[in-house]
């Protein structure tokens, strides 16, 4: 087999499916942690904060060491932790005197494995020799979310089919997906972010650029559209399709995630054809109609229907903010991408800990908190006005 370039690209594609692994497996087996080892929900869910915590402070670190070891040995590394997080999930559990122990610290390398992921596959792909680099960046990001379908959709499967009490035999074969393209990443080309004659910037000059933080803006308020409604789409599902907790929780992610990636991949095919800003535009003004749909309607099922027009209209802001930022500030290199995703992952909390926050003060009303939380897409068209604006008076950072 001839490893060119777009096997590295075919790579990368794999490399979101293994996070989508990483970050969405585990639910699906909470309520069996609970009843297998005796631990309570409340502990249960902190799994999920320490997932995602860990990621975040991964996204800070890992400026700092990516670019002295390597691209390479930092994406090897990421799948190896990721397998081994998914592989000590079956295994730590029963070797630990207290089994959330166990739990925790399989997490903890699982997190780290897809934190360095989250940081490196972006600016892998973007340091590719392609065409359409924005188009790339859009398919490549709709893997995740095809992940996030494939790992719901086919565990689900393998429950009904084979039984939950055999969670460990597909959490193995799970693990195969990172142990796999560990070969391929082992052998593909991987090009310099930059090119030769281009220095990278230094921590102090990129933050004195105000290109940096408008993209940064666009990060956060990304990560805050798509996830101040994602997090709750199980209770919109239950309320408009008038089904139980179980389908509910299948259904509402399912239906987002589904048209998350429908609309990453519109963009990946015909994005040649587009402008990306008015697209990303226009995605910002479908959030916040969606917003209106999800809060406003009488009808618990337009809820429902808001909910994936959400996530199609969140789809392109955080490859499009990625394929943006990197086109316009020079020289940004692996720092500039680790504070992206930084940036995107704090949105990502923010958003649903707005919404919680708000619905609770409101007497637990939901709709009340998602109506507030329109505040992120206007935020986000504020900030596409402004990085029009500068690109327009200025060359490219």
């Amino acid at each position: 087999m001839k490893f060119t370039y777009q096997k590295t690209v075919y790579a990368c594609f794999v490399g979101y499916i293994v996070q989508a692994v990483v970050n969405n497996f585990a639910p699906l087996l909470f309520l069996t942690f609970q009843s297998s080892y005796h631990i309570p929900l409340s502990k249960i869910t902190l799994l999920v904060t320490v997932n995602f915590g860990l990621q975040l402070i991964i996204d800070f670190l890992s400026a700092g060491f990516i670019d002295k070891i390597g691209y390479r040995a930092s994406v090897l590394i990421a799948h190896t932790l990721s397998a081994a997080g998914l592989i000590s999930l079956t295994v730590l559990p029963d070797l630990f005197p207290d089994p959330f122990t166990g739990l925790l610290t399989a997490v903890l390398i699982y997190a780290s494995g897809g934190g360095l992921l989250e940081v490196l596959i972006s600016p892998i792909v973007e340091s590719c020799p392609t065409e359409n680099k924005e188009k790339t960046m859009s398919l490549l990001h709709s893997f995740y979310c095809w992940g996030h379908v494939g790992v719901v959709l086919l565990s689900t499967l393998f429950f009904s089919l084979s039984g939950i009490e055999n969670w460990k035999i597909l959490t193995l074969l799970w693990a195969l997906i990172p142990i796999a393209n560990i070969v391929f990443f082992a052998r593909v080309p991987i090009a310099s972010l930059l090119p030769e004659n281009e220095k990278e910037l230094t921590m102090k000059e990129l933050i004195r650029k105000k290109a940096f933080w408008i993209f940064m803006l666009l990060m956060l308020c990304a990560g805050s559209c798509e996830q101040a409604v994602s997090q709750w789409a199980s209770a919109f599902a239950e309320q408009g399709l008038q089904v139980n907790k179980t389908v509910g929780d299948l259904a509402g992610p399912m239906l987002f995630a589904a048209m998350m990636g429908l609309s990453r991949l519109i963009y990946g095919k015909y994005g040649d054809k587009m402008d990306l800003n008015r697209f990303m535009t226009a995605s910002a003004v479908l959030c916040g109609v969606s917003y209106l749909i999800i809060s406003l309607s009488p009808l618990p099922f337009l809820g429902f229907i808001g909910c994936g027009l959400c996530g199609l209209s969140v789809g392109i802001l955080w490859p499009g903010t990625f394929s943006t930022a990197s086109a316009s500030i020079r020289g940004g290199g692996t720092a500039m991408f680790a504070f992206l995703a930084l940036a995107g992952d704090l949105g990502c909390s923010a958003g649903p800990t707005f919404v919680g926050l708000i619905s609770s003060a409101a007497g637990n009303n939901l709709k009340t908190g998602i109506l507030t939380a329109i505040v992120f897409p206007i935020l986000l068209l504020l900030g596409l006005a402004l990085k029009r604006k500068m690109l327009k008076t200025h060359n490219p950072a």
